[in-house]
């Protein structure tokens, strides 16, 4: 009796110092987390380092009072929020980084083709896999050129018709080519809508047009920059199908330049489309059947100077027509409507050393003239104008 205490006295020790030992072995190793996320190197005194997570949590809001003008008389005066959003981005590994990005000013419902909430607008993770390669696979924007677009739009007070009217967040892949250190050629496949066409059209697909069964948007978009720097170039050709037999296709273009206190850029943005995929020309006639062979010329122009450290002011202008280009049911080849619109804004940063904080005035004259094919079919476009006062900020939580 006196040995098997003896046993059983030695077993437990050295089980006890088996588990002490364990636990000490666990804790040198990495954990769970850690091994997914893949946060430690190869190089370290003890045998590892750790990699740094990088992320970037800003919260961007604009807000304005505002008096709406129609026909020169004052229609309402209100205040409005005019973005919120939420963003989220930086790197899990030094070829792995991602953005997060949802906009409070937007409906919240699930599309039905993409599964996503139309406020999210990026959803994505880019894969860096060498030195003149990225992938990006998810909801992003679609790569197209035009200055108008491509920048944050809390520094667009107003858009062009054509970019009010463009889905420009969809989902899917995008290889980007590092050419040379001036020059990038990406290449991308993305839905060509968000949701379904009983959705996308109001008034549905024209009668006897099928849906398509490949609603894919393939996009080749050139950026090159020139001047030391300061003259960029984008250039972008689209196509697409929206229902079978009918196509869409987009070239744009976006010429900026950008050197001390001075931002110019002139956008010229082209869409032909067998079924009217911006609905422009459809809501103005209102009816009841959505026009075909429709097309959309945009001209954009904007000039930037920055006086002050403190202050800023910029004029644009923009010039758009919408047409048929074939006649199609009552609606007859040519031009339908012509808008333009110019804007005047200055903007004061009270802290120069924050950017991202400014207050701002602006007005917007927008003006539209119906050709006669539209008036007979009884469309309507009033001259519409706006005076804003308003604060904008990014902050940066993180």
């Amino acid at each position: 009796m006196k040995k098997l205490f003896v046993v059983l006295f030695i077993c437990l020790n050295i089980n006890a110092f088996a588990q002490n030992r364990m636990t000490l072995v666990d804790d040198e190793l990495p954990s769970i987390v850690e091994r997914i996320m893949d946060r430690r190197d190869s190089v370290k005194n003890d045998g590892y380092k750790v990699r740094k997570i990088t992320t970037h949590f800003n919260l961007e809001f604009a807000g304005s009072a505002n008096v709406y003008l129609t026909e020169g008389k004052l229609d309402e005066m209100s205040f409005k929020m005019n973005r919120v959003r939420l963003e989220f981005y930086g790197r899990l590994h030094e070829k792995l980084s991602y953005h997060f990005r949802q906009s409070f000013n937007k409906n919240s419902n699930p599309y039905s083709l993409d599964n996503m909430s139309s406020s999210i607008e990026y959803a994505n993770i880019k894969w860096h896999t060498g030195e003149r390669f990225d992938l990006v696979m998810g909801k992003q924007y679609l790569a197209v050129a035009g200055y108008e677009g491509y920048v944050n739009g809390l520094k667009v007070r107003e858009f062009c018709e054509f970019n009010n009217h463009f889905e420009i967040y969809q989902t899917g892949i995008k290889g980007v080519m590092r050419v040379s250190p001036n020059h990038l050629l990406s290449l991308q496949v993305t839905n060509n809508r968000n949701s379904t066409d009983d959705k996308v059209y109001a008034f549905g697909l024209p009668q006897g047009i099928e849906p398509t069964k490949f609603p894919f948007l393939g996009t080749l978009l050139w950026n090159g920059w020139f001047a030391d720097k300061s003259l960029h170039l984008m250039y972008s050709a689209s196509a697409g199908q929206l229902a079978k037999g009918k196509n869409v296709y987009h070239f744009m273009c976006g010429n900026v330049y950008e050197k001390g206190p001075i931002l110019a850029y002139l956008d010229v943005l082209y869409s032909r489309s067998g079924i009217d995929y911006q609905q422009r020309i459809t809501s103005v006639l209102n009816k009841g059947v959505t026009v075909e062979n429709t097309q959309h010329l945009t001209f954009v122009a904007n000039v930037d100077y920055q006086f002050h450290p403190k202050w800023n002011a910029y004029l644009k202008g923009a010039y758009e027509t919408a047409s048929v280009y074939a006649d199609n049911g009552i609606f007859s080849k040519g031009r339908y409507i012509t808008s333009w619109n110019g804007q005047a804004c200055v903007e004061w940063f009270p802290i120069t050393q924050d950017k991202g904080f400014k207050v701002f005035a602006h007005y917007v004259y927008k003006g539209h003239r119906l050709s006669e094919k539209a008036k007979t079919l009884g469309a309507a476009m009033p001259h519409t104008q706006r005076i804003s006062l308003g604060i904008q900020y990014i902050i940066p939580v993180l």
